[in-house]
């Protein structure tokens, strides 16, 4: 096994875990490293007052086929782990469109079709955008904005504001004015007028850590592999063809790095290194989007008016809300998301709490005082998805360095589906080398 490289992976979110696990399954020797104490990233497990919650609230969708790989691979339980839904889009008293049991991309127009909130002029113009999408291959001459694509097929302010702006907000996580229109319409393209199941709405039944990356470590320590938490990579260097890490003041050597950090934490390894300085530049050019999880205890009998544990708003401050006695058995907590940014992150915590439980009670009836709450704020949760972005490349021009995380090249904005994919591309990259493909399956 000569041949065969030792691989470090640097950050243990969904992307490092991918690549890792990828690797492990090829047999070759991988080492993660991440400096915190759970795995996860930007989607791992935290707790509060005895209270298991997630750092973020995410959606998977049926057309996220690596990631549903990846969790099929190392967690046999996942059909248990994951809720699947056909689409239904509902706006709380607003809008709502489900899909209908139908070969794509019949099961959308007849949705649309049917949709309760619109009338039969708005329906029909999202049905002709779909089929000029179609009919475009969903691919634009140039980039422009999403707000400028919706505009130029006359969507009417109505429609964008119930389907278009909440499916590109949950989607880019940037504003239609500033959010580029031709990965608006990659996703629109992979999951709306995909095979029927694409378009599937899969909600976490467990933690995001225990989904995948927990799983993925013990698929990795089984498969010969290591994973350490809370060991901080603090250095990573070049020397004659191999690659120094140090980790709490101690050197270890690698043939291979994949570095699966978050952006605004890469270019501290990356600036310095002179084959890595074009993509040092591009990364540092990144803008960021924030998401903000607010957190809310109810009494154990309060739960959403909808059919589905989630339900979305469109007015003012709140964007999804997700109901966890329905899905994890967490009675009374709700779990409400704020994407993008606006004038909430000038609100206080308690503020912010305050004012998305008055809103709440507003919009679905009379609550009780909640019994705590919790704010996360991620400043920097996704890069801002703007036109013709430059976004690095996984494999780099350093030899056996790689990037790994949803921020890098991609079809799609900031997802997990973006962020596994990235980790895998990686890791086929390294098994492919012709010096070790004979050891990788």
């Amino acid at each position: 096994m000569a041949d065969v490289p030792a691989v470090a992976v640097v950050g243990g979110g969904y992307a490092g875990m991918a690549a890792a696990a990828q690797l492990a399954a090829n047999r070759v020797p991988v080492t993660v490293f991440e400096a915190a104490q759970q795995l996860g990233g930007r989607g791992r497990r935290i707790e509060y007052r005895g209270t298991v919650l997630d750092n973020g609230l995410h959606i998977l969708l049926g057309a996220y086929r690596e990631t549903l790989r990846m969790i099929r691979l190392v967690n046999p339980e996942h059909t248990q782990a994951l809720l699947r839904l056909p689409l239904q889009w509902l706006i709380h008293r607003e809008l709502r469109l489900t899909v209908a049991p139908l070969p794509a991309p019949l099961h959308l127009l007849v949705g649309l079709l049917r949709a309760q909130g619109l009338d039969l002029r708005e329906r029909l113009a999202a049905i002709r955008f779909i089929r000029a999408m179609r009919n475009r291959r969903f691919t634009l001459s140039r980039d422009i904005s999403v707000e400028l694509l919706l505009a130029q097929h006359r969507q009417g302010l109505k429609l964008e504001r119930l389907l278009w702006r909440p499916l590109c907000v949950a989607a880019l996580n940037t504003p239609p004015a500033i959010a580029s229109a031709q990965v608006f319409l990659n996703v629109l393209r992979d999951s709306l007028n995909a095979a029927r199941d694409a378009s599937d709405l899969l909600l976490a039944r467990v933690d995001l850590s225990a989904l995948f990356p927990e799983p993925a470590a013990a698929y990795i320590r089984g498969h010969g592999g290591t994973v350490t938490c809370g060991e901080r990579v603090t250095a990573i260097n070049p020397i004659d063809g191999h690659y120094a890490l140090e980790i709490n003041g101690q050197r270890q050597f690698f043939s291979h790095v994949i570095c699966a950090l978050p952006p605004h934490q890469v270019n501290a390894f990356l600036i310095g290194i002179p084959a890595l300085s074009t993509i040092a530049a591009s990364v540092e050019r990144l803008r960021y989007q924030p998401i903000y999880s607010v957190w809310l205890q109810y009494d154990e009998n309060v739960a959403l008016p909808s059919p589905v544990p989630m339900l979305g708003f469109a007015h003012e401050l709140i964007h999804w809300v997700f109901d966890r006695g329905a899905l994890c058995g967490q009675r009374g907590l709700l779990g409400v998301v704020i994407s993008a940014s606006g004038e909430h992150q000038q609100l206080t915590h308690d503020e912010l709490a305050l004012a998305v439980h008055h809103e709440l009670a507003g919009q679905i009836g009379p609550l009780p005082a909640p019994v705590w709450h919790k704010v996360i704020a991620e400043k920097r949760a996704t890069f801002l998805c703007s036109p013709d972005l430059e976004r690095p490349p996984q494999i780099t021009p350093l030899k056996n360095f790689y990037l790994a995380g949803d921020y890098t090249q991609s079809d799609y904005p900031a997802t997990i589906e973006s962020a596994v994919s990235s980790g895998i591309a990686c890791a086929r990259h390294i098994c492919g080398q012709t010096a070790i493909a004979r050891a990788c399956v």
